[in-house]
């Protein structure tokens, strides 16, 4: 399990509470929502604006964080923004939401590989995975001169619009133990609950390529492509609005 981490405060590690929501007042599913890399919550805005504008998703609970070091989130020089600490702030925070319903995690980038290493590490508390533009990496990619090259590129197409993110911990450091980690496939691979992947057929980052033999590795695996690119678009979210209308649909619920 996780080691507990602390601020200069000495208070225990926490994510960034930034939405909590649900137009009824006993939801009977409860959706939290984990930005990816270089972003905060604010990548769910529009996927949020439609799904509780959806009459049909009326009992889900919609939840946002940012990660450490990321939007109004706590960020600090002694931080490592490795798995441990934020998947022990992450459980921290899910505990403070005091969840009495089944619960959902929906990742987009890199918060797909903190979804899923959350959910390997404590499957009795995650019912079900939707993963929105998930990296897929084998150890073979990692060590391909030709991903270090396509990795480059996506650093330089980052900071075109934030200039400092090339020189920021938190990104840098994220990149390093999380994104590239080694066993970020297997952890996948692995998976023992429902996980739905779903990305844009134009995605050049997530190497979807390794998707079909994921599926095939692992029963509990469904992909569904969608039209665009790496963002939270709007196909995206409209394929995780039929998921969950079928998961309130479910007897298990």
């Amino acid at each position: 399990m996780f080691s507990i981490k602390y601020d200069l405060l000495n208070k225990p590690l926490e994510l960034k509470k930034t939405h909590d929501f649900c137009a009824s007042k006993k939801p009977k599913l409860t959706v939290v929502m984990i930005h990816g890399i270089a972003s905060d919550s604010t990548t769910f805005r529009n996927a949020l604006k439609y799904l509780e504008g959806t009459k049909s998703l009326n009992d889900v609970r919609f939840v946002t964080f940012d990660l450490l070091g990321s939007g109004s989130a706590y960020k600090s020089a002694k931080l490592k923004y490795n798995y441990d600490e934020q998947l022990g702030a992450l459980n921290r925070s899910l505990k403070n939401l005091q969840i009495d319903t089944p619960l959902v995690l929906v990742g987009h980038s890199m918060g797909t590989l903190i979804a899923t290493r959350y959910a390997a590490t404590h499957k009795k508390a995650v019912q079900e995975l939707i993963l929105c533009s998930p990296p897929v990496y084998t150890e073979a990619d990692l060590d391909n001169p030709a991903f270090a090259v396509a990795i480059k590129g996506f650093k330089d197409a980052v900071s075109v619009k934030n200039k400092k993110i090339l020189t920021d911990r938190a990104f840098n450091n994220s990149m390093e133990y999380i994104v590239m980690n080694r066993k970020n496939y297997d952890t996948l691979k692995g998976i023992t609950i429902p996980t739905t992947l779903i990305y844009g057929d134009a995605d050049p980052i997530i190497a979807s390529f390794n998707i079909p033999n994921l599926i095939k590795q692992n029963k509990c695996l469904t992909k569904v492509k969608t039209l665009g690119r790496h963002g939270m678009s709007r196909p995206k979210y409209t394929k995780l609005r039929e998921i969950l209308e079928e998961r309130l649909d479910a007897k298990t619920l």
